[in-house]
C-alpha cells in the first residue's frame, strides 16, 4: 500500500467515498467500503466512539488521518465499475495493476491526487481469505451499506497474520460500539454476526488460529491501557465481555473436516499468505 495520506478531512473523506458508493448503486453497481473508514464509518455516530478513538490515540497529530480508500465490488460488474471510475469520475488508474491484478484488483488515483481507491473484486486475499460470493444480489455484499457488514469489518482485521496498533484500536472500537448480534437476540446490520464469524473461522484453521492469537493481543491492549489510566475499568470490561462472548461461539461452533485435518498440522507448516505489499 502506498504511505501517501488522503489529503482530506475525515469529514470530507467519508462524503467521498460514499459519494462514490451512492454513485454506483444508482447504476446498479454494487461496491462497498472497507477498511478503516468503514469502521469509522459504521462506529462515528456511537456513543463513546470518538472518545475512544481519542484516548486511544488512533488519530493522534495529525487529525483523522487515512491513508487511502478501499473498496469491495463483484468482478461480474468489472467493466461497470471501470466506466464509473474512468468514464464518470474521471480517476486516473495505475496501469501495471490493470496489467496484472485487474481480475482480482484495480489501483485508481483521484483527479487531483487527493487520494488513492483500491477496488477489490469478490474476496479478500491477505493473510487469509474473505469471500463475498461473485454474483450481484446473491452476495454477502448487499448484507450492508455503504460498508461491508459489521463481521466481515471484524474478519477483514482478524485475518491480520501480524496485526499492528490501529488495527486493534479499530477493533476495539467496532466491539466497544457494537453488540455481538447472538447478545443481541437478533441480527441487524447494527450487530456483528458472530454466528457468520465462526462458520467461517470453524472451516480454516489457519484463520482460526491467527483470529484467536489477534483476540488475545486486542485483549491485551485494553488491559495495558487500563493499567496506564488511559481507559476506564467499564469501557474495557464491556469490550472484553464481547471479545470472550466471542471466543465461546468460535470456540463452541462445530468444525468442518477440513479444519479438523489442518488442525493435525498445526504451526509446523506455514499456516498463513505472507502478503507482500504492492508498491506504487
Amino acid at each position: 500500500m502506498s504511505s501517501k495520506r488522503v489529503a482530506l478531512n475525515a469529514d470530507e473523506f467519508v462524503k467521498e467515498a460514499v459519494g462514490i458508493v451512492s454513485k454506483a448503486s444508482e447504476r446498479g453497481v454494487v461496491l462497498r467500503i472497507l477498511g478503516a473508514l468503514g469502521v469509522y464509518i459504521h462506529s462515528v455516530d456511537r456513543p463513546g466512539a470518538v472518545s475512544l478513538y481519542e484516548k486511544l490515540g488512533r488519530f493522534k497529530g495529525e487529525g483523522l488521518v487515512f491513508t487511502d480508500l478501499d473498496l469491495i465490488g463483484y468482478s461480474k460488474q468489472r467493466k461497470e465499475i471501470i466506466d464509473l471510475f474512468e468514464k464518470e469520475l474521471k480517476f486516473k488508474y495505475d496501469p501495471y495493476v490493470k496489467a496484472l491484478f485487474a481480475g482480482k484488483r484495480l489501483v485508481y488515483y483521484h483527479p487531483q491526487d487527493l487520494y488513492h481507491v483500491d477496488v477489490f473484486f469478490d474476496k479478500l486475499e491477505f493473510s487469509h481469505d474473505i469471500d463475498f460470493g461473485n454474483k450481484p444480489g446473491k452476495g454477502l455484499l448487499e448484507l450492508d451499506y455503504p460498508t461491508i457488514s459489521l463481521a466481515h469489518l471484524v474478519l477483514e482485521k482478524l485475518q491480520i497474520h501480524e496485526i499492528n496498533w490501529k488495527d486493534l484500536v479499530d477493533l476495539a472500537v467496532l466491539l466497544y460500539s457494537h453488540n455481538l448480534c447472538s447478545l443481541e437476540g437478533s441480527k441487524s446490520r447494527e450487530c456483528v454476526d458472530d454466528d457468520l464469524i465462526a462458520s467461517v473461522l470453524s472451516d480454516d484453521w489457519g484463520f482460526w488460529y491467527d483470529a484467536m492469537m489477534n483476540l488475545v493481543r486486542l485483549k491485551d491492549m485494553l488491559m495495558n491501557k487500563l493499567a496506564e489510566g488511559a481507559l476506564t475499568k467499564d469501557v474495557v470490561e464491556l469490550v472484553l465481555s464481547r471479545v470472550n462472548s466471542l471466543v465461546n461461539k468460535v470456540e463452541s461452533t462445530p468444525k468442518s473436516k477440513a479444519w479438523i485435518k489442518r488442525s493435525k498440522i498445526g504451526t509446523s507448516k506455514p499456516w498463513y499468505r505472507q502478503v507482500e505489499e504492492l508498491e506504487r
